[in-house]
């Protein structure tokens, strides 16, 4: 979400008023006339645009659009889901909390990165996407509002105090999840290790099967 300043019109109408009252009660035939009357138009928008602070408004972000409808999908969760994150890290203040939100958005983060790079992957993050991370969004929302009602009692103490605790387990969750993405890539490099070592085993070329003369020769 972008933010942008929307200024007020009002030194517009300021101009407008001041035209008008010229016209009834002050002469405009001359060139002097009219050049009186646009500089003191000038001024007062000036003056007037000095003192208007303007109004930050929200620009919504323009849709991300690939080509493809399952990844444009991912990408938006993802971007919403990130907001939505530092949204509550910027408004929980105990920097505990807020430290292992920047965890969660780190490795939420990488895990979307993977996915996005490989939409093949995208099944293995399917209840990561519906369940874990809006639950960890919706617990931390809580959690906010709870800090936010400034009071302290028994239910609000004891929720606080699991969100909390929980927080370590969720990161560990999260990162498990990222490593699952990397299954096929670790058994394809596995693989990969034992074909080499068998052909370098066959060529004769394993440490344990060097000549004496030949280990001589290699260092």
């Amino acid at each position: 979400m972008q933010k942008t300043v929307k200024k007020s019109v009002v030194p517009i109408y300021a101009i407008a008023v001041l035209w008008l009252f010229w016209v009834f009660f002050l002469p405009l035939y001359k060139p002097l006339h009219f050049a009186a009357a646009i500089a003191l138009s000038i001024a007062v928008y000036f003056v007037f645009r000095a003192f208007d602070k303007g109004e930050v408004v929200e620009i919504p972000d323009e849709p991300v659009s690939t080509g493809n409808a399952e990844l444009d999908a991912l990408i938006a969760q993802r971007d919403s889901s990130i907001r939505e994150m530092r949204r509550l890290n910027d408004n929980i203040e105990d920097e505990y909390i807020s430290d292992k939100i920047d965890e969660i958005e780190a490795v939420t983060n990488k895990i979307f990165d993977v996915v996005t790079k490989d939409m093949e992957k995208a099944p293995k993050i399917r209840k990561f996407m519906n369940y874990y991370l809006p639950t960890t969004l919706k617990m931390l929302d809580a959690y906010d509002q709870m800090t936010e009602a400034g009071i302290d009692g028994e239910n609000i103490n004891a929720t606080r105090q699991k969100v909390e605790g929980v927080m370590d387990t969720i990161i560990a969750a999260f990162n498990k999840q990222l490593d699952s993405l990397y299954g096929a890539e670790a058994l394809d490099i596995s693989t990969d290790i034992t074909v080499l070592e068998n052909m370098l085993a066959r060529e004769g070329l394993t440490e344990q099967q060097l000549s004496p003369q030949k280990n001589i020769e290699l260092k």
